[in-house]
């Protein structure tokens, strides 16, 4: 395994690590623990879990992988507050959304070869891509990684709610 490589399977391990943590909390905490404030004027944690379900649906058109999956999410859980007075969908159905929105991003990323991983994601153009090549699709990991791990910590506080 050369180098680039190696890089590419640290990056989805450690995406998938994160995942997993989820997973676990999101089966230790109690619906009534989830429906809790992370903290005093913070946002719950089914808000919390919601919000990183749409994050990694949005994953999918933005690594070209083909359209969200529940597009439904964006509104509830990105563009709007909790308290914005929208229908959220249960914590089961959350739940299930993110179970299949990560098997699908798993099974295209395991796909890929590690030249697709450097090239640009549809969010930026063919211009900006060629001053920054950085902004690639394994960047796009790196950083819902980091974003999924900062939400994780909010989402541990809740164990003691």
């Amino acid at each position: 395994m050369d180098n680039l490589q190696l890089v590419i399977k640290m990056t989805i391990a450690e995406w998938q690590k994160q995942n997993s943590r989820l997973d676990k909390l999101l089966e230790t905490l109690t619906e009534e623990q989830l429906q809790a404030a992370t903290a005093p004027g913070r946002n719950s944690g089914v808000y919390l879990a919601g919000h990183l379900t749409a994050v990694n649906d949005g994953m999918l058109p933005l690594l070209g992988f083909g359209p969200k999956l529940h597009p439904e999410l964006e509104s509830i859980f990105l563009t709007n507050p909790e308290n914005a007075g929208l229908e959220k969908p249960s914590l089961d159905i959350i739940k299930n959304y993110w179970n299949e929105i990560n098997e699908q991003l798993t099974q295209h990323m395991t796909g890929m070869t590690p030249e697709e991983w450097f090239t640009r994601h549809t969010a930026v153009s063919e211009t900006d891509f060629a001053k920054e090549p950085h902004r690639n699709k394994l960047n796009i990991i790196i950083n819902r990684t980091n974003h999924q791990s900062y939400h994780l910590g909010q989402l541990a506080y809740l164990k003691n709610a």
